[in-house]
């Protein structure tokens, strides 16, 4: 196949993570072409190159990416299916391993589980969870509450059981194909940050776009 009849499908995501300071198209976007030599050329395109001590993200516009293609592959037709803007973090392997890691993990495992045990109980406190039993309990029976019985053993089973459906996880294991609450705002969470970062970016004039 001609070059000149070559057309290239070329798919980017929003966020990019790489571990290799040099940034070519192939770890940005996702890219088909019947012609092989014409894919693996422009898979090959650098894009940029990160360096040290200057800052670890960069956006780069898919129309620069197709300003690239073009030059290497004079006569190509580039088709994108993707994203318009690309986000690209370069991010060091060796920073994520050892043992600050690990410390790490543990503080915030800590923080989550003290922090939110003392969440529910200032919370059960607030409404006055124990003059509700006692009245209930008095209500139902006639007697007075003598104590923890099984009205706040169900409260607190009921309380663990809708924590572990509601966050579709036990241990390490998901109930259900579903994705957890947490993991949807997680999601919408990190468009949010792109999209900031990239509207920042194209404001500042730090964008790679076309020349």
């Amino acid at each position: 196949m001609s070059t000149n009849s070559a057309t290239i499908y070329l798919k980017a995501e929003q966020n990019i993570e790489v571990q290799k300071p040099e940034v070519c198209v192939k770890e940005i976007a996702t890219l088909t072409c019947l012609d092989p030599h014409v894919l693996a050329k422009a898979k090959s395109l650098k894009l940029w190159q990160f360096r040290e001590g200057e800052c670890k993200r960069q956006v780069i516009s898919i129309l620069r990416v197709i300003e690239e293609i073009e030059k290497a592959c004079p006569g190509v037709s580039v088709e994108n299916l993707g994203e318009t803007d690309v986000l690209v973090e370069w991010v060091s392997v060796d920073r994520h391993k050892g043992f600050m890691q690990w410390c790490k993990l543990a503080f915030v495992s800590l923080v989550s589980f003290f922090g939110t045990a003392f969440t529910i109980m200032a919370f059960h406190n607030d409404i006055g969870i124990n003059d509700v039993f006692s009245k209930l309990y008095k209500m139902v029976t006639g007697l007075p509450s003598d104590g923890y019985g099984i009205l706040e053993l169900s409260y607190s089973v009921g309380l663990a059981v809708g924590i572990i459906v509601f966050f579709n996880h036990i241990g390490g294991r998901r109930i259900t194909k579903d994705p957890t609450p947490i993991e949807v705002e997680m999601r919408v969470y990190e468009k949010d940050v792109n999209q900031a970062l990239i509207a920042t970016a194209d404001r500042e004039g730090k964008t790679i776009d076309v020349s």
